[in-house]
């Protein structure tokens, strides 16, 4: 299935909540031929909102893809889409999409701007480099301001937004746009379901603002490429359409503009012209020359052509269970070819695994395809052991991908199994949903016995437990829900640990000397909270004992000396020790660090750390005095206040302990007219008050 991979395009859609992108993506698919009706998410009949949870609570909950074919300008594009949720408690979905798609498809909402999620969202594309567009939606509604958005986008979140069309008419009146790269206005037609358009000469009221945002985009566009600019000062109508759209390509590949478009998807206005700016502007795999990674057995860097010719090599980046064909995985091919029942190398586990069959996906079905090739993304089946993030590739050309790093959870909930039946079923549902979700954890209390359950927030704990009950039949008992704290240390000290043990014939010996201390300012705790630093010279201990002192900290990190929370970070400088040529080995060393972590971590002033989340509450005028009195009291510190479309915008950084159940006592003082979102920012300390509770309370239980 050879085919010129100039006209494919991954493309992510992204958002905050209720900005429109299951409205949008169902568009697509109805303008691609694909559905012949549309889907609405309000009704719970969108093709990519397939879960029973996503369509009873009109969210979007989990990425799904599809693949569509659009024509333009006489080629024939194959574009796989994922649509991506907007609550924050999935943002992991979003993460995940983004390390394998190639373009983004970002919406706002014309009438709230850019909202929190929006940040988080745009902030994860800098950081994987994806070339974006803008789109803003939603153009027919009460307060939608197209040129408000862009600014926003500009202040808010740094980025070099060009409008490349002006609205024709707003809110209920918004029929039409003109075309700033063409200088031509056109209007949607209602009764095609705005499938055509009609050109139409530019409105006289607007003839001076498009002549000022065209001048304002061929500038943009000019300084991109020296024969524009030359052409720009010296006759700016001689520069073509074509060569407008050349200049701008290569700046959004560049990631130094993000064009801004606007429609209305729910109305029918503006996606195909969305969806045509896509393929002219967003790049296709072959615009990426090279993925890197590196060789497992020399550590060396090697680069992998999007060419099927080249040794195969994917990326897995989700997993989900289907009830018919088991463990789906999807991947993103970046070179070679994978065929049908042939066998793949994982260099994770360093296992061969075959490959059963492959999906082409659209939605929760699967449409079966002989083969999957370099820059195209599907589902395999046939797994035994895989994991989000593993590199897939030929056993005889190895190569580890950059894979990708996941937040923490932040809070947790008890679960039981309310029968015995349930016993055995809860343990491999929780094992599939953990396999399905990286953010999602599972861990035993040995004190009391209870499973507890860890993930982004109250919303992410809820759908969980809800699919327990749902798709595995286990019914569960659930507790409070409690904070992940974590601790920290804010001290040094120096330890000497000696672990010694004679029980007849060979005994035991390990003698280490550390230096226990913070982490250095510039060390990257997300890839390693532990900075392990080996100062031995002259062989006082061997070589192949030291990754067991390591080996020890690192395990001993899982639980702190204060409440038994893990340990965000910590530096260990391993500076003398000793060894007995008969009686000392591995394990030896490993608890004699273990040991020294017990015994220094306290002398090192460890403290208590607590998440504290970023809030941000709109709500009407006469509300704001009671809303920020309740952020004061729950220990809130205010960041600032906007005005949005009328409303006041309140941001505060707050404590999650002092979170649980807010949602309600927010509707209750506004008379449920104030909306909140929330997700989470930092770990800080918590106050001393605080720190005492959470401690008594962890001792008690295990005094229990």
């Amino acid at each position: 299935m050879s085919r010129d991979l100039k006209y494919t395009r991954n493309i992510g859609i992204a958002a905050h909540i209720d900005a429109g992108k299951t409205t949008t993506t169902e568009r697509i698919l109805f303008y691609a031929g694909v559905n012949h009706k549309l889907g609405e998410t309000h009704e719970g009949s969108a093709t990519t909102d397939w879960m029973a949870q996503e369509q009873e609570r009109g969210i979007t909950i989990t990425s799904a893809a599809v693949t569509v074919f659009w024509n333009y300008r006489g080629n024939k594009y194959n574009v796989n889409i994922i649509d991506t949720p907007g609550h924050v408690d999935f943002t992991v979905e979003v993460n995940r999409s983004l390390r394998v798609l190639d373009g983004l498809v970002f919406l706002f909402s014309a009438v709230d701007g850019v909202e929190p999620q929006s940040e988080t969202n745009w902030r994860l594309a800098d950081n994987y480099k994806v070339p974006r567009i803008g789109f803003v939606n939603k153009m027919d509604r009460s307060g939608a301001d197209f040129l408000n958005v862009v600014k926003q986008v500009k202040e808010m979140l740094g980025s070099e937004a060009v409008p490349l069309q002006l609205p024709i008419g707003s809110e209920d009146n918004f029929k039409g746009v003109v075309d700033l790269i063409n200088n031509r206005g056109i209007v949607w037609n209602e009764e095609d379901k705005g499938m055509t358009f009609t050109e139409v000469p530019i409105p006289d009221d607007m003839v001076d603002e498009v002549a000022q945002w065209r001048e304002k985009l061929l500038e943009s566009v000019a300084s991109y490429d020296e024969s524009l600019m030359e052409k720009f000062f010296d006759d700016p109508n001689s520069i073509t359409e074509r060569e407008v759209l050349d200049a701008l390509r290569k700046a959004v590949l560049d990631n130094s503009i993000v064009p801004m478009v606007c429609g209305s998807s729910f109305k029918n206005k503006g996606v195909q012209t969305m969806l045509d700016f896509v393929m002219e502007l967003l790049p296709s795999p072959v615009d990426q020359e090279a993925v890197g990674g590196t060789d497992p057995r020399t550590g060396n860097e090697i680069i992998r052509k999007p060419d099927e010719k080249e040794p195969f090599a994917a990326l897995a980046f989700k997993i989900a269970t289907d009830p018919f064909v088991g463990r789906l995985c999807f991947i993103r091919v970046y070179s070679g070819n994978l065929e049908a029942g042939s066998y793949v190398y994982n260099s994770r586990s360093d296992n061969k695994e075959r490959i059963s069959r492959i999906f082409q996906m659209h939605a929760n079905k699967q449409n079966p395809i002989p083969n999957i090739g370099a820059g195209d993304i599907g589902a395999v089946v046939g797994f035994k052991d895989i994991k989000t993030g593993d590199t897939l590739c030929d056993e005889k050309n190895p190569i580890v991908l950059e894979s990708m790093v996941f937040p923490e959870p932040v809070i947790g909930l008890a679960i039981e199994p309310k029968t015995q039946a349930d016993v055995d079923k809860l343990g491999v549902a929780l094992g599939k949903l953990a396999e399905e979700d990286p953010t999602f954890r599972v861990q035993s209390d040995e004190e009391t016995g209870q499973t507890v359950i860890s993930g982004m927030g109250e919303l992410h704990l809820d759908i969980l437990i809800d699919r327990l009950r749902r798709e595995f039949k286990v019914e569960v008992n659930q507790g409070a829900p409690q904070v992940a704290y974590k601790e920290s240390i804010t001290g040094t000290t120096q330890h000497r640990e000696v672990y010694k043990k004679q029980t007849g014939g060979r005994g035991k010996f390990a003698d280490i000397q550390v230096v226990v201390s913070p982490v250095d300012p510039d060390w990257d705790v997300v890839k390693s909270p532990l900075q392990f630093v080996n100062e031995i010279v002259g062989g006082a201990i061997p070589k192949e004992y030291i990754p067991s002192v390591q080996k020890g900290f690192e395990a001993s990190m899982v639980n702190g000396v204060l409440a038994g929370y893990p340990l965000s970070s910590m530096k260990v400088r391993l500076i003398d020790g000793s060894f007995h040529a008969v009686d000392s080995d591995s394990l030896s060393f490993e608890i004699a660090a273990r040991t020294a972590f017990r015994e220094a971590l306290p002398k090192c002033r460890p403290v208590l750390m607590e998440p504290i989340m970023k809030i941000e509450v709109l709500t009407p005028e006469e509300n704001m005095g009671d809303v920020m009195g309740d952020l004061n009291r729950r220990r809130g510190q205010l960041q600032g206040i906007d005005t949005r479309a009328g409303s006041q915008v309140i941001k505060a950084l707050v404590p999650l302990s002092e979170m649980f159940g807010y949602v309600t006592q927010l509707r209750t003082i506004t008379s449920g007219r104030a909306t909140s979102t929330m997700e989470f920012d930092h770990y800080a300390e918590a106050p001393k008050n605080i720190q005492d509770e959470v401690i008594a309370k962890a001792k008690g239980k295990v005094n229990v």
